[in-house]
């Protein structure tokens, strides 16, 4: 390939992101002193954390487990909520020094903190990369904007020796991200103030 041709690709890529950019809104991470500000917000963005200083890091804020529960029977989803069954769960208890041993598998996790989205900011979440190195994720949904409540996540151990943890293990960290403009209207599912 001619040098002119790879100036000249290099040129429409170029060109191309300047269109792509001018054409969409990014909603853009919010940062450390951001999520400090919101926090101290009424209603706070994220409230009853163990260490606020410990927790809200440069890019996101960090979830704790509160509690661990296995599934116990099926669940069933359609196009129509009505047609929505969550399956019957039961709680893990944690050992005497706070510890509990997860075979492999999928369990739910709540967590401590009590979440409060705006309508004009919208959050995604991923695991601590600690979780990762031990074999075991969190999945999650989106936190649409006017979403408050305690969330639920999905804990899948994949590692076949199973995984160790401890009752307020930091696990997730949640980034916020700024919308374009407000919602008009925020989350009103079913979910909405859950676990509080």
């Amino acid at each position: 390939m001619s040098k002119n041709c790879v100036t000249g690709f290099s040129l429409i890529c170029f060109f191309f992101t300047i269109f792509i950019r001018s054409r969409c809104n990014f909603a853009p991470m919010l940062s450390h002193d951001e999520l400090i500000s919101l926090i101290n917000e009424k209603p706070p963005l994220v409230e009853k954390m163990i260490d606020p200083d410990i927790q809200v890091q440069p890019n996101g804020v960090e979830l704790t487990l509160a509690r661990v529960e296995f599934h116990d029977g099926p669940g069933s989803i359609a196009f129509d909520n009505s047609e929505r069954k969550l399956p019957q769960t039961k709680n893990l208890d944690f050992d005497k020094d706070g510890w509990l041993h997860l075979p492999q598998g999928s369990y739910k996790i709540v967590f401590n903190e009590i979440v409060n989205i705006p309508k004009d900011i919208a959050a995604i979440a991923k695991p601590r990369s600690s979780l990762l190195r031990c074999g075991v994720t969190v999945e999650t949904a989106v936190w649409d904007a006017g979403y408050s409540g305690r969330s639920e996540s999905l804990l899948v151990v994949y590692n076949e020796k199973g995984f160790r943890v401890k009752k307020d293990a930091r696990v997730l960290q949640l980034l916020f991200f700024r919308l374009g403009e407000e919602v008009r209207k925020g989350y009103s599912g079913v979910y909405q103030n859950e676990n509080v």
